[in-house]
């Protein structure tokens, strides 16, 4: 559906994701609105008020949209009809889109995205390979309409799929169709969502819950986040539909803290569909009820986990409890509980809208429809892409990624190191993976999981250890220490990879490391501790030699850590100022006035007095 302006109007959509906000994207938007008044163009800040531009009168459309993905180029500003992709856009650079492209019909060539390696200048989206390899679905709205704009939403046919629902569907033939559709979980172990919700439909209570998973806590991954501030309407209408599948009267979307716009932006969506009679008492005049509260999470990472989720909203401590029974018998106060993570919620509408078999002509037999990333790390094209499930790693990395960067930003040409999928839960895929499709099954036979869909891309100047020691801190931090296996097996894991680390370990290190990890992902009690092991094996699996390197040559063959490393002085920077030879307290720097000096690995403490002396930066390894 095409953006509807008045005929006399452009519409201007500035990105106010988080992470354009933080670029300046509330700047650029006030920007607009001064330069447009300056020129005598009436602005308009919500889309569906076309008939406030007189006639006679030039008006601008200002939309503040959710993230558009593209967070690599933001803040970004697109121009409708036009489809102009202004990228990099400051509060500076309005006046003179205001200009040249809303009164002189020019575009402002300096502000479109250039294809790194041909340097071809790219007009809109739709030219822009990052753009152009996806297949945005869930995310086709997000970036485009105001977030904040019920009546927008409804323009382009939102909460029609939960009238449906509601009043012209049982509860039977909604969890059928979403069955039938193949819709398997977003946030993480893939189960199908309509199995999940017949599960819960046939437990007989006068009371039942959805809840909406927000507590997206996986370093590098911000799907849940985007969907929530730049759709919020279709998240709500998502548990609307969920809500109908399992007779359920009240919902709650639980989200991070860490989160304050997409809470924002929720709560204001609650509002407004309570205000319009979407939600509440009589959901289409139909007489049923549903009811959804909006609650803040306290930041653990455990709360990811669906029972220590509903402990907190219970106002008690994250923990996770034993299994069965399972949330859709018990779950909520006691009560039949149906939970699913943002993502997943917001791509129910869309099968109810086109129906199973549409949703079905996108990804695998097995793993049907889209998937949404987080592409991070050293790729040329950070950002959030929506492609089919059973898309290969080459395609994501290369084609829309726009291949591996070197540790300045510039692209290496050269092949990637590894990909972290799925974050603290997740393994590490490698070159061997490139042509793998990406869906459930293929990635956990490959000892990977799709997990909530965080991309860590990494080139070939990463340690892998420290790597898995990242993530294992992580997890051992965010372990809720209710079960002994999590509490000390991850405490363990980290003091061994601490050892490799620090070049006082050895193979038997290795050996204890991998049996300790299959120990702890055998028996600990919730997903957090079953998978925390993950990324310390898939790395122990695909760079055992670059542990071995570690171990037993004492050596770091990326040259990351410090206790590894060679003390040297570099010749070429080394002005021969003599300064470090006489801050060194063992005396193992040696060399003339005005030449180049040297240091004695047999002698050097390492205690870092002469690198922290040397104004030249020519001192590395101590």
């Amino acid at each position: 559906m095409a953006l509807e302006t008045a005929k006399n109007a452009r519409r201007v959509v500035i990105c106010a994701g988080t992470g354009c906000v933080a670029g300046g994207a509330l700047e650029v938007h006030a920007a607009f609105v001064a330069a447009a008044e300056a020129r005598g163009i009436t602005v308009v800040d919500t889309s569906d008020a076309a008939a406030a531009i007189p006639d006679g009168c030039v008006g601008l459309h200002l939309t503040k949209s959710g993230c558009q993905g593209f967070c690599q180029m933001g803040p970004l500003v697109t121009v409708y009809p036009d489809n102009i992709l202004y990228t990099r856009v400051v509060a500076g650079d309005a006046a003179e889109i205001v200009a040249e492209t809303l009164l002189g019909n020019r575009i402002v060539e300096r502000l479109l995205y250039r294809e790194p390696n041909t340097g071809r200048a790219c007009k809109g989206a739709d030219e822009i390979p990052f753009y152009v390899r996806q297949q945005r679905t869930v995310l086709g709205n997000c970036g485009i309409i105001d977030p904040e704009n019920l009546d927008e939403y409804k323009t382009w046919g939102g909460y029609e799929a939960a009238r449906k629902a509601f009043t012209q569907m049982t509860p039977e033939q909604v969890c059928q169709e979403v069955l039938e559709a193949g819709l398997r979980g977003r946030g993480g172990g893939g189960f199908p969502t309509g199995l999940k919700w017949q599960l819960t439909l046939k437990e007989k209570n006068a009371k039942k819950y959805v809840i909406c998973n927000g507590d997206e806590g996986d370093p590098g991954a911000f799907m849940d986040r985007s969907l929530m501030e730049g759709n919020p309407h279709r998240v709500l209408e998502g548990m609307m539909i969920a809500a109908r599948a399992v007779e359920a009267d009240e919902g709650y979307v639980y989200v991070r803290l860490e989160y304050p716009l997409a809470v924002e932006r929720i709560k204001k969506a609650v509002v407004a569909a309570e205000a319009a009679g979407i939600l509440g008492a009589d959901v289409f005049g139909t007489g049923h009820a549903f009811q959804i509260h909006v609650m803040e999470g306290a930041g653990a990472f455990v709360c990811g986990e669906e029972t220590a989720l509903i402990a907190s909203i219970e106002g008690k401590r994250g923990m996770p409890t034993p299994k069965p029974p399972f949330p859709a018998q018990s779950g909520l106060w006691g009560k039949p509980t149906v939970i699913n993570n943002v993502e997943t919620l917001a791509t129910v509408p869309l099968i109810l809208r086109h129906g199973a078999a549409e949703f079905r002509s996108a990804g695998t037999e097995k793993s049907p429809g889209t998937k949404t990333f987080a592409l991070t790390g050293h790729v040329a094209n950070t950002g959030l892409i929506e492609v089919p499930l059973g898309t290969t790693l080459r395609e994501i990395v290369h084609e829309i990624g726009g291949g591996v960067t070197d540790d300045t930003g510039a692209l290496t040409h050269g092949p990637f190191k590894a990909v972290q999928i799925g974050g603290p839960s997740g393994g590490c895929l490698v070159a061997e993976h490139l042509d793998m499709p990406m869906d459930y099954d293929s990635l956990r036979q490959a000892g990977a999981m799709v997990g909530s869909g965080g991309l860590v891309v990494m080139n070939q100047n990463t340690c892998m250890v420290q790597i898995a020691r990242f993530f294992m801190q992580f997890t051992q931090n965010e372990s809720c220490g209710k079960c002994v296996l999590c509490r000390e097996g991850t405490k363990q894991m980290l003091a061994l990879l601490d050892r490799v680390i620090d070049g006082t370990a050895d193979e038997s290190t290795l050996d204890l490391l991998e049996k300790l990890g299959q120990t702890v992902a055998k028996g600990s009690l919730c997903g957090l501790g079953k998978t925390a092991p993950s990324p310390v094996l898939s790395t122990l699996r695909y760079f055992r030699d670059e542990y071995l390197a570690h171990v037993r040559d004492k050596r770091c063959p990326t040259k990351r850590c410090r206790a590894l490393l060679a003390p040297e002085i570099d010749p070429v920077k080394c002005k021969g100022c003599t300064l470090c030879a006489r801050k060194c307290p063992v005396g193992a720097i040696t060399g003339e006035k005005r030449q180049a000096h040297t240091i004695d690995p047999a002698v050097c403490i390492k205690c870092g007095a002469c690198a922290e002396a040397c104004k030249f930066d020519a001192i590395t390894g101590v």
